[in-house]
């Protein structure tokens, strides 16, 4: 744990902190935790080698920072998954939360797949845990939905997988999303009409069967 957190923090500290953070995250999601170093840090954030350590003693102090905060933001919509309300509703909903945190949070989005596809060496104690028990509380919902005839049969851990992968696309493959998609369909209308497509093709697969 970095020093300054074992006591109350300033003003200037909690500032100087989220400047460190801002310009780690731009950092890391270009060059990866292995390709990136705390000089390009301190350069980034426009201070001196010395005067980063002094918040954060390691690169891999800055990285689990930034790693803890993403998975409270990236698990959110997740958690939002309301048991009570309509499953069709609730899973359009998610879906859109979902494309919404692509458009919005890129670089976390490529930080965390670049964390992943290391073999996630400083994450798995996060995936086993807490993603897990996510995703096992949200599963056995769905799970409900299906028995209740509410929502069509399917392995609803796959269906979570599935709604990750088409959605965070969209963050990740972004340049390839807008190169593909040209100038007259990769402007910003480009996330609804994805919202569009996949609303259409989650909810309306997911419809029971009469």
């Amino acid at each position: 744990m970095d020093a300054p957190a074992k006591k109350r923090r300033t003003r200037i500290q909690t500032e100087k902190r989220e400047l460190i953070l801002e310009a780690a995250l731009e950092v890391f999601s270009a060059h990866g935790f292995r390709g990136s170093t705390i000089d390009q840090i301190a350069e980034a954030a426009g201070m001196s080698k010395p005067n980063l350590l002094y918040y954060f003693r390691r690169k891999e102090d800055i990285h689990e920072a930034l790693i803890e905060r993403l998975l409270k933001t990236w698990l959110q919509p997740l958690r939002e998954l309301d048991e009570a309300g309509d499953p069709l509703t609730e899973l359009r909903s998610y879906i859109r939360r979902k494309l919404e945190m692509a458009r919005d949070y890129p670089r976390e989005s490529r930080l965390f797949a670049n964390e992943i596809l290391q073999g996630a060496p400083r994450i798995m104690p996060l995936l086993e845990g807490e993603l897990k028990t996510l995703v096992d509380k949200k599963a056995a919902i769905i799970t409900g939905w299906m028995r209740a005839g509410k929502v069509a049969t399917t392995d609803p851990r796959h269906l979570i997988f599935s709604i990750w992968a088409t959605t965070q696309h969209y963050a990740d493959f972004d340049v390839q999303v807008r190169a593909v998609l040209g100038s007259h369909l990769g402007g910003d209308s480009r996330f609804e009409d994805a919202a569009r497509f996949l609303e259409q093709l989650y909810v309306d697969g997911l419809r029971p069967k009469d």
